[in-house]
């Protein structure tokens, strides 16, 4: 495949390391991810399916890496920009009153089996469009929406 990867680089590279700020909240992890991200998409450029979208590629590969390094450090996120959160999700913000009640939604939240896990984390913590978490998963906008009340049901029920 000929591609010119500098001009890849340079025209997702801000997307990418906003994703995953997004999802660390951390400058120098999302640096770092990014780089990596780019690392591995051009040493498997040979395997990038060419009738998907190239944001979507890069997406996946910096999701799997995020979760990767995630997971080795065992590193709990955070609920700082819970209150940036829009109408119908204000009653989860509500629930979270004190840092006892966020960390049980943590511990609620890594237990949820994906996809649920991963679509109310991109749109809580990265503040995603639905249609980008559709596009994301390679699925619709309406599938995000419904898979994200369906977390939030899931969430509501363990608190209780």
């Amino acid at each position: 495949m000929n591609v010119d990867f500098e001009e890849i680089y340079l025209k997702y590279y801000k997307s990418i390391y906003k994703y995953i700020l997004g999802l660390s909240k951390k400058q120098n992890i999302a640096e770092e991810i990014a780089q990596e991200t780019f690392f591995k998409a051009l040493k498997n450029i040979d395997n990038y399916d060419t009738n998907k979208k190239m944001f979507t590629w890069l997406c996946q590969i910096a999701k799997n890496t995020y979760f990767t390094e995630y997971k080795k450090s065992k590193k709990i996120k955070e609920l700082d920009n819970l209150e940036n959160i829009i109408d119908d999700e204000t009653s989860i913000i509500e629930t979270i009153i004190d840092n006892e009640t966020n960390i049980e939604v943590l511990k609620i939240l890594h237990k949820l089996e994906e996809p649920y896990k991963e679509v109310f984390s991109l749109r809580i913590y990265c503040e995603l469009s639905f249609k980008q978490i559709g596009e994301i998963f390679g699925k619709n906008e309406n599938w995000a929406r419904v898979t994200f009340y369906r977390s939030k049901i899931k969430i509501k029920e363990n608190l209780k």
